[in-house]
């Protein structure tokens, strides 16, 4: 399973969210973030359009996942250095990988990481 894991700030609008996943790779069959991002209205309406289901990680989960990327600032929020690299590769499960570190949208405002689970 490929799964998209997102990150955001406040004022991300689903554009932002798009380009991150464009620039990540795409093809996701599930999104994935940290719980309280997962749960705000701009990641549900993201969802929607790309007709995915998005599920949410707590702290633990994600504190659990080894990310390529560091922020000292997430990682005091969320329990990790990257919220997207850790919910994709929560999500998508024991031996998952992530094809690379989390990329940017252009607007700066979002983050998304691809990963991939064991078997692909």
């Amino acid at each position: 399973m490929r799964v998209a894991g997102i990150g955001f700030r406040a004022a991300a609008t689903v554009a932002s969210l798009l380009d991150a996943l464009e620039r990540a790779g795409g093809g996701a069959e599930l999104l994935a973030s940290a719980s309280a991002k997962a749960d705000a209205p701009v990641a549900k309406a993201l969802a929607a359009e790309l007709g995915l289901v998005i599920c949410g990680f707590g702290r633990e989960a994600l504190a659990a996942q080894a990310v390529l990327t560091q922020s000292a600032k997430v990682a005091e929020r969320f329990g990790t250095g990257s919220v997207a690299e850790a919910a994709a590769l929560a999500a998508a499960g024991p031996g998952a990988r992530l094809l690379g570190p989390r990329v940017v949208s252009g607007d700066g405002l979002a983050t998304a990481a691809i990963a991939i689970g064991r078997n692909e």
